[in-house]
C-alpha cells in the first residue's frame, strides 16, 4: 500500500475540533478530585472529610470508611499464571483502607459541582498518617525489613524459563561476561493523561474513558459493580496517547463509576498532570544479573539473565511483565543454552504497568549491552560478532530455548542495511582519527540487534472485525481495537476500501464503542495492524461473497455467474444487469460480516545504530547519527510506520538519556516543578535520524504484517549506552547506568581514565 495516503484523523485534530473525554459535554455532569497520600508507606490513622462538606458548591466527600461496598480493584489475567495466585491476599483497594503504600495513593476523593469546588474541598480533608519506612528499590524490599502486607512476603511471583545451565559450561568458554544493569522506572508521559467520565442513564451506565481495551474495561467494570455485562456501555473517543499507560481497570475509575451509580448522577474525574506525575502508571524498573558465555571464535554457547523486577506496591499486570523480558531473552541469536529467572517484587511505589515495548526493551538492552562488552573482550568488532551469531533464515520458524517460536526473520539483512545506511567504515575511520588527536572529542559507535514479540500472548492473539454495507453505497467498517494516536481511521479505512475495491472515502471507521460490536479485544502489545487488520480483512472479503449469493438469488443465477468489481455486481453473461453495493441494500435489506480472526505471535526485528559524541569534561553526550532499521513484515500504511518509529525513537533516547522517577528519602517523587524535573526529550534533543526497514512478512497472517511502534524503544537505548562506553573506553558495564546524566558520564570518564592509567602502568618496575 502506498506511502501517499492522508490522514483522515488530521484536519479534525489540528483544527481543535477533536473530541475528548473532557469535551463531552453531560448536563449536570459533577467532577471528582482526589485526596492523595503525602507520604510513602504509613498506617492510615484517620481521614476527616466533614470540613470538604461544608464547601459550598462540594456535594460529598468520601473516605473508603464511608463508601461501604465500594469494590477494590481487579486484578487483570495474567497470561500463564494465576491472578489468585499472585495477589494472594494483597488486595488493591480503590481508597485505601487501613495502610498507605505509595505516595499518590488514593484516600478520599470529593465530588462537586465543578472541579474548581471539588479542589477546594479536597484541600479541607485533614489525613493523619503514622509513617512507616519505605522501600523505594528492589534490594530494600528484599531484606525481610518492610513488609508491604503484614505477614506477606514482598516477592509475588518467581519464574523461570529456560533450563538452568551448568556450571561446568561456564568454565568451558574462552570468555564469560558477568554484568549488572538497571531499568530505571519511567513514566509513560502521554499528551492527555487519564481520563473518566461515568453517565447513569435510565438502567445503563455509560463510560467514556481515554483507554486501549475498551471491551475488557466493560468486563472488569461489571464484574466489579456487580452488573450485567450489556448494562454497562464503554466508549473511547479521541486520545492524546497512552503507550501502555492505559490499559487497566484503575482505582480511580471504579470510586468514579460507584458513586455516580450511588448518586445518579453524571461524574468525571479528568486527571492532571500534577496527579499524573505523582500516582500514574510506571514502566521499566527492573534489577538485572547477566551471564554470557562464548568460545574463543565468539560462538555464543550460554547466556543467563536474572531478573528482580520492581512492580511498586500492589500485585497488577506489572507483576506478570518480567516473564516478558525472561521469554525474550535470546534476541537474535542462536545461543544454544539460555535461561532466565523473575522474581517479582513489591515496593513502596505506584504499580508498574506496560510501557511501550513491555518487557521487551529490558530484554534487548540486558543482552545488546553485555554483546558490546563480549566483543571488547574477543577484540572482535562488535558487527562481526553479533553476524555470526544470528539465527540464520533457513531456521524459521524457531523454537527459542526459552519457548518463544519466532515466525520468520532475516537479522543480518538488517543489520547489513543499517551499516550501509549509517556509513559504519567512514565513522569507525573518524573514531581512530580523533582517538589520535589531543584535542578531538571522543567519538563511539554502538549497536542494537533485537527482536520483540507482537500481537499478544496465548488468549489474546484474537480481534473482532465487521463490515456494513449502508443503502447510501458507502460502507461502516468496524474493529475492536481502540486507536490512541496510530492513524486506525486512516489505515483501516484504506484497508477495507481496497478490499472491496471502493474509494476510501466510502468507508466509515468506527471503534472504541462496545455497542459497535459484540466484542473486541483492544489496541496494545503492537497488535492492531497484524490482528485487527486481518480481522477486516476477512469481514471484507466475506462481505463480497455474501453480496453475490444475493445477487445470485436475487437474478436466478448461479453464483458463480455473479462478477463483483469496485462495488458493484453484474451478470458475467450479461453486462446490463448489474447494481451497486447500496442498490443491492436497498432491495435485499441489511448487509453486515462480522468475522473474528485468529493469528500466531509475530516477531518484529531490526537493528540500531548510534554515533555519539562526549565531552568527558563536562559528562555530556551529543548523539551525531541514529539509525534505525525495523522489520514489520508487510506495511499497511508505511507514513504510519515510520512515524511510530520516529515517535519510539524519541522515547528510547529519553530513556538512555534524560528519563527516570528520582526519590526522596521518603521515598516520596521529587518531582515539584513537573516536566522541568522530570526530563522528556523535545525536538530540539532528537539527532539526525534515518529510518529505514526491510520486509519479512509473517506466514501467520493473509496481510503478512507484524506489529510495529514500539521499535525504538527497544533497540534505541542500547545502541546509545554502547555508543557512549564505545566513546569513553568503559569496559565496565556496571560504571553507565541509565539515564546517562553528565554526572553519571563524567564519573563513567574518570574511572574509565583512572583503569586505562593503571592498565599502562601495570608490571613497571621501580
Amino acid at each position: 500500500m502506498a506511502h501517499g495516503w492522508a490522514r483522515r484523523e488530521d484536519a479534525r485534530l489540528l483544527t481543535g475540533h477533536g473530541r475528548y473525554v473532557a469535551d463531552i459535554a453531560v448536563p449536570g455532569c459533577l467532577d471528582a478530585a482526589f485526596v492523595r497520600s503525602s507520604v510513602a508507606h504509613g498506617r492510615l490513622c484517620g481521614v476527616d472529610c466533614a470540613p470538604a462538606r461544608r464547601i459550598p458548591g462540594v456535594r460529598g466527600a468520601w473516605a473508603a470508611a464511608d463508601l461501604p461496598g465500594l469494590p477494590p480493584v481487579p486484578l487483570t489475567a495474567l497470561a500463564g499464571m494465576s491472578s489468585a495466585e499472585v495477589v494472594a491476599g494483597r488486595v488493591w483497594p480503590s481508597l485505601a483502607v487501613d495502610r498507605v503504600r505509595y505516595a499518590g495513593e488514593a484516600v478520599a476523593v470529593v465530588v462537586g459541582e465543578d472541579r474548581y469546588r471539588a479542589e477546594d474541598g479536597v484541600a479541607e480533608i485533614v489525613v493523619r498518617t503514622d509513617p512507616l519506612p519505605p522501600a523505594v528499590s528492589v534490594a530494600e524490599a528484599l531484606d525481610g525489613s518492610v513488609p508491604l502486607f503484614e505477614g506477606l512476603d514482598n516477592v509475588v511471583l518467581e519464574r523461570s524459563v529456560g533450563v538452568p545451565i551448568d556450571e561446568a559450561v561456564w568454565g568451558r568458554a574462552a570468555v564469560v561476561v558477568q554484568a549488572r544493569y538497571r531499568q530505571q522506572l519511567l513514566l509513560p508521559s502521554p499528551m492527555e493523561c487519564r481520563a473518566f467520565l461515568a453517565v447513569p442513564e435510565k438502567d445503563r451506565l455509560t463510560v467514556w474513558c481515554s483507554h486501549q481495551a475498551p471491551y475488557r474495561l466493560r468486563r472488569e467494570l461489571a464484574g466489579a459493580l456487580d452488573l450485567p455485562v450489556e448494562r454497562i456501555r464503554v466508549v473511547t473517543p479521541d486520545s492524546g496517547g497512552a503507550f501502555g499507560s492505559k490499559s487497566a481497570t484503575f482505582p480511580e475509575y471504579l470510586t468514579v463509576a460507584f458513586l455516580a451509580l450511588t448518586l445518579g448522577a453524571p461524574i468525571r474525574w479528568i486527571e492532571d498532570r500534577a496527579e499524573s506525575l505523582l500516582a500514574a502508571t510506571r514502566g521499566r524498573g527492573q534489577d538485572q544479573r547477566v551471564r554470557l558465555a562464548a568460545d574463543a571464535e565468539g560462538l555464543l554457547l550460554a547466556y543467563e539473565l536474572r531478573i528482580d523486577a520492581d512492580v511498586g506496591a500492589y500485585p497488577h499486570i506489572g507483576a506478570g511483565l518480567p516473564m516478558q523480558t525472561a521469554r525474550m531473552a535470546t534476541g537474535a541469536y542462536a545461543t544454544p543454552l539460555v535461561h532466565a529467572t523473575v522474581r517479582s517484587v513489591l515496593t513502596t511505589t505506584m504499580p508498574t504497568y506496560p510501557y511501550r515495548g513491555a518487557g521487551r526493551p529490558e530484554a534487548a538492552f540486558a543482552l545488546e549491552r553485555s554483546m558490546d562488552v563480549l566483543a571488547d573482550r574477543l577484540g572482535m568488532d562488535p558487527a562481526e560478532l553479533r553476524r555470526r551469531n544470528f539465527i540464520p533464515p533457513e531456521r524459521f520458524p524457531y523454537e527459542t530455548p526459552t519457548g518463544r517460536r519466532y515466525d520468520s526473520g532475516n537479522y543480518a539483512g538488517a543489520l547489513d542495511l543499517a551499516l550501509k545506511t549509517l556509513d559504519y567504515d567512514g565513522w569507525r575511520a573518524e573514531r581512530v582519527r580523533r582517538r589520535a588527536s589531543v584535542t578531538a572529542l571522543p567519538l563511539g559507535i554502538g549497536l542494537s540487534c533485537y527482536v520483540e514479540r507482537s500481537g499478544g500472548e496465548e488468549g489474546g492473539l484474537h480481534e473482532f472485525g465487521g463490515v456494513e454495507a449502508c443503502p447510501d453505497g458507502t460502507v461502516i467498517a468496524r474493529c475492536g481495537t481502540a486507536s490512541s494516536g496510530q492513524s486506525h481511521q486512516t489505515t483501516f479505512s484504506a484497508l477495507v476500501a481496497a478490499t472491496l475495491g471502493l474509494d476510501s472515502s466510502r468507508v466509515r471507521f468506527a471503534e472504541g464503542d462496545t455497542d459497535e460490536l459484540a466484542d473486541g479485544v483492544g489496541s496494545y502489545a503492537s497488535r492492531s495492524a497484524q490482528v485487527g487488520g486481518p480481522a477486516l480483512h476477512r469481514a471484507a472479503t466475506a462481505l463480497i461473497g455474501l453480496a453475490r449469493e444475493r445477487a445470485a438469488r436475487l437474478w436466478r443465477l448461479p453464483v458463480g455467474e455473479v462478477a463483483w468489481s469496485g462495488g458493484t455486481l453484474s451478470s458475467r453473461a450479461d453486462d446490463a444487469v448489474a447494481l451497486d453495493l447500496g442498490e443491492l441494500v436497498r432491495v435485499t435489506g441489511s448487509l453486515r460480516v462480522d468475522e473474528r480472526f485468529e493469528s500466531g505471535m509475530a516477531f518484529p526485528f531490526g537493528t540500531h545504530a548510534a554515533v555519539v559524541e562526549v565531552d568527558p569534561g563536562l559528562g555530556t553526550v551529543r548523539v551525531l547519527r541514529l539509525v534505525a532499521v525495523d522489520d514489520c513484515g508487510v506495511m499497511l500504511n508505511p507514513a504510519a510506520v515510520e512515524g511510530q518509529a520516529r515517535g519510539s525513537i524519541a522515547q528510547g533516547i529519553g530513556q538512555a538519556l534524560y528519563e527516570g522517577v528520582p526519590y526522596d528519602e521518603a521515598g516520596v517523587p521529587l518531582l515539584p516543578y513537573g516536566l522541568l524535573d522530570y526530563l522528556l526529550p523535545t525536538f530540539a534533543e532528537m539527532p539526525p535520524l534515518e529510518v529505514r526497514e526491510t520486509s519479512t512478512p509473517t506466514p501467520w497472517t493473509p496481510l503478512g504484517a507484524k506489529g510495529a511502534g514500539e521499535s525504538g524503544c527497544i533497540g534505541t537505548p542500547a545502541a546509545i549506552v554502547n555508543a557512549v562506553a564505545d566513546a569513553l573506553g568503559v569496559t565496565d558495564p556496571d560504571l553507565l547506568r541509565m539515564p546517562l546524566t553528565p554526572d553519571v558520564v563524567w564519573r563513567a570518564a574518570r574511572a574509565a581514565a583512572v583503569g586505562s592509567e593503571a592498565g599502562s602502568t601495570a608490571g613497571e618496575g621501580p
